[in-house]
């Protein structure tokens, strides 16, 4: 027999009218002590379950199956809810279940077999490699090329470009990491993983010409290899800001961010490798499925090699 529900929780404009929800929210904000915004998360999510359980012959959290959390899936992809969105829906219906079972109100989690239906995979956009190369070397419409700043933003997309680092790598690199003897850069990556990456030449020179300059604005005991115009280690949201301004004081035409740059960097190697065990390693990925959907970025590329090259690839015109 279920645990009976709690006394309420919550009143106000913040109750859901649902005993075990309130308490699950309140446990979520008082216990947990998770922001705000995750806390109405949360309660969105968790709205539309109970609405689609209300509907039917389901009188409480507690009494929901596992064949139920599958109909409630398949309905709401079936009214064109993304797969996306479906799996935050999902991970918070596990996570109230959690509650649930610590609670001894149930004894089992349905949420916690049914998975999601499978996301369509974007592929990331990249930049021409004969286009991205021209946009580094031309420069800066306003400033000079001796400028601190345009130093340091050129040395960031040359360095974000060449090694596909994520933003925080970058920001997280210290002068130190860097071995201009060796041109290797040593990254700590997700999950605190240390990795050792190449460096090239024209990103080790851009590296070089800003740390001749670094000193005008870092602060003495600052490590950053990067820092801000106030000498400290510089914040993602400027990185983001002023590579969006490199871009267009060179005429770019489209917006540049350090994630189009780690993209480029490993479509780039891929297509001209072939090796995708070593791209996996130089970007950090735990699993090589990650890498792969680089090899779908090139396939027109493929299909003109294969039908000029291929002997038995000739079509009729």
């Amino acid at each position: 027999m279920p645990y009976p529900p709690p006394a309420d929780t919550a009143t106000g404009p913040a109750a859901t009218g649902d005993r075990w929800l309130d308490a699950f929210l309140h446990h979520l904000t008082h216990e947990r002590r998770l922001s705000p915004h995750t806390v109405d998360s949360y309660r969105r999510d968790l709205l539309r379950v109970l609405a689609w359980r209300r509907e039917r012959p389901v009188a409480a959290w507690p009494e929901l199956t596992d064949g139920q959390v599958r109909r409630y899936v398949a309905d709401r992809h079936r009214s064109g809810v993304s797969a996306r969105t479906l799996a935050r829906e999902l991970s918070a219906l596990r996570t109230l279940f959690e509650y649930l079972l610590r609670e001894g109100a149930t004894s089992l989690n349905p949420a916690r077999t049914v998975r999601p239906p499978k996301a369509k995979r974007r592929l990331p956009n990249t930049f021409d490699p004969d286009q991205l190369g021209a946009l580094i070397d031309a420069g800066p419409d306003q400033g000079g090329d001796d400028d601190p700043l345009t130093l340091r933003d050129t040395a960031m997309v040359e360095l974000f470009y060449s090694s596909g680092l994520r933003l925080a790598e970058l920001i997280g690199v210290d002068t130190r990491d860097i071995d201009p003897a060796d041109a290797t850069l040593t990254v700590v990556g997700k999950g605190a993983k240390t990795r050792r990456v190449p460096v090239g030449q024209a990103a080790l020179a851009a590296i070089q010409r800003w740390l001749q300059v670094r000193g005008l604005l870092a602060g003495q005991d600052e490590p950053a290899l990067f820092v801000s115009s106030r000498g400290r280690r510089i914040h993602p949201r400027t990185v983001q800001q002023r590579l969006r301004q490199w871009a267009e004081q060179r005429g770019a035409g489209r917006n540049l961010h350090p994630h189009l740059l780690r993209h480029s960097c490993a479509s780039h190697l891929l297509e001209s490798s072939g090796d995708l065990r070593a791209v996996q390693e130089m970007l950090g990925h735990a699993d090589i499925s990650t890498t792969q959907v680089y090899t779908h970025l090139d396939f027109q590329h493929l299909a003109q090699v294969y039908d000029k090259a291929h002997p038995r690839a000739k079509r009729k015109r």
